[in-house]
């Protein structure tokens, strides 16, 4: 044992340099009190988040997702069980503003009985994006749950590759986020090409917009939409920066930027500063690409909201579609009273708005995206519920991938290589492996609005109404989701047209019936 008799005295003296280290430090008291013992209270603080997921709180209990809601992402992302027993953990009767969705006796739809039913059902969107406008390139997106705007920077290589895949796999879009368009969105995925402050892809050499580039990144990916980004729940009317020590080679490249130095995101667009302008730059680049153009926006003042639908109203300009990003925060890293405080969170935000449009008698003519934990069947139903035609997943889509809600994703230090550009970290997701879990999760998720739109009697989410809600106020009542909001009984469906056409397209997919045949004897 000659190695442990030379082991100790190596301990004992590097133990011993540690505590003379705390003791002479001045930044924290505990150490300086208790040299060596209080670094244990670091220890366990660092690991807080992962002790609490896992021993310490129930299955509700933690946040942003609970133990239950990550265990149905993994499981689906899995294609296992992802099933509950013996009742819900919820406590529904006394949780005021807990949705409650109702079946129908009868309905349109009947759900099938056959253990696989809705597994592999095509989910298009109800409305065509950019068809109300006429666009060059207006399309019905495959679709109605599709993949958030992460950028690559924000997510690794490996993470965005194996969402892009993911996406092309389950036949959905992917938002390429703010960070411009990288080499590993190109893995057969559909995108949607957002449009930040920083014109991230698509400046010149100073920083400007260019049309030009713009066009040309346009004709060389399978970019679907463009979608300007006015804010984001995790940290809306803020600017960012990306320090340019993380201004790697390939980021640079991505963005159009230098390489090494700090990356500014600005917290306004230079290319507009008002409704007006505003419009007008949606129709410049509507005309000179012919896609779908949209905007994105966390909820605060509704006077932008207003003035724009008034705009839209009277001029004849318009937005194609309206994505609604919740203050619940998201993939973001942002202060405290950002994530906390600042902006509606998504079912009052995006109800305000669409009823904005509504009042305009705009709401038909513009296709509806939300984001904001809606990657979870319950909270996408009462979207759709809402007015919402499609719905898009970020942290879930995380999650799918293998994210363990580290909450490390400011810190470039993300365990499972999900948010990091630290190379050894990211090494460890397989996109190949993940990407099929994406896919597993997003078509599950379908599955689930597909199932549930049938208990309410009709073949599609987007054509459950706010009468199929009601919010509990408690143990003893509830309020119907059209009178919590403020809806018209018409509001949060399309047009009796394209409510025509979704059941038509519906109907080779959603195969009717039980499992028995009726006897001679049934009637009707």
């Amino acid at each position: 044992m000659r190695w442990a008799r030379r082991a100790v005295p190596a301990v004992t003296a590097a133990v011993a340099a540690l505590a003379a280290r705390d003791l002479m430090q001045r930044d924290h008291a505990l150490l300086r009190n208790f040299p060596v013992l209080g670094r244990a209270r670091y220890l366990l603080e660092a690991i807080g988040p992962e002790l609490r997921q896992y021993i310490v709180a129930g299955n509700n209990e933690e946040r942003p997702f609970t133990r239950d809601q990550r265990r149905w992402v993994y499981a689906s992302a899995k294609q296992e069980n992802n099933y509950f027993g013996f009742g819900t953990d919820n406590d529904i009767e006394y949780t005021p503003g807990y949705p409650i969705i109702k079946h129908r006796t009868f309905g349109r739809a009947v759900p099938s009985s056959t253990p696989t039913a809705g597994h592999d059902v095509r989910l298009p969107c109800a409305k065509v994006l950019g068809g109300a406008r006429g666009r060059a390139r207006a399309f019905r997106p495959e679709s109605v749950v599709n993949i958030s705007g992460m950028s690559f920077g924000s997510l690794s290589g490996n993470a965005v590759t194996a969402l892009n895949r993911g996406a092309a796999l389950a036949g959905c879009l992917q938002n390429t986020g703010e960070g411009g368009l990288s080499p590993y969105h190109r893995n057969g995925g559909e995108l949607v090409f957002q449009l930040g402050t920083a014109y991230f892809g698509c400046r010149d050499e100073q920083g400007r917009f260019s049309l030009d580039r713009l066009r040309d990144l346009v004709a060389s990916a399978p970019v679907k939409a463009l979608e300007i980004k006015l804010s984001q729940g995790a940290k809306p009317s803020l600017g960012g920066l990306l320090p340019g020590a993380k201004v790697s080679a390939e980021i640079a490249a991505t963005r159009g930027i230098p390489a090494g130095q700090d990356c500014v995101s600005p917290s306004r667009h230079a290319e507009f500063s008002d409704c007006d302008s505003l419009l007008d730059w949606v129709e410049l680049l509507a005309a000179e690409t012919g896609l779908p153009v949209g905007i994105k926006s966390a909820v605060g003042d509704l006077g932008f909201w207003q003035e724009l639908a008034t705009l839209m109203r009277d001029t004849g300009r318009g937005v194609d579609f309206v994505t609604i990003d919740g203050g619940e925060g998201g993939t973001g890293a942002a202060p405290l009273i950002f994530t906390d405080s600042v902006s509606l969170p998504f079912q009052q935000g995006f109800s305000r708005v669409y009823k904005v449009f509504a009042e305009h008698d705009l709401h038909e003519q513009v296709v509806f995206a939300g984001g904001g934990k809606l990657g979870l069947p319950d909270n996408a139903i009462v979207a759709f519920a809402l007015g919402c035609d499609l719905v898009n997943v970020g942290r879930e889509a995380m999650l799918s991938i293998g994210c363990v809600q580290a909450q490390k994703c400011h810190t470039d230090t993300c365990p499972t290589g999900v948010a990091t550009q630290n190379a050894w970290l990211a090494r460890g997701l397989d996109p190949t492996l993940k990407s099929v879990r994406a896919a597993n999760y997003l078509r599950t998720l379908r599955r689930d609005l597909v199932k549930v739109a049938e208990a309410c009697g009709v073949e599609h989410p987007g054509l459950i109404g706010t009468d199929a809600v009601e919010i509990l106020d408690g143990r003893t009542g509830s309020t119907p989701l059209h009178e919590v909001y403020g809806y018209r009984p018409d509001w949060g469906l399309p047009s009796p047209a394209d409510q025509a056409e979704i059941v038509r397209l519906m109907a080779p997919e959603a195969p009717q019936g039980g499992s028995a045949t009726p006897s001679p004897t049934a009637v009707g």
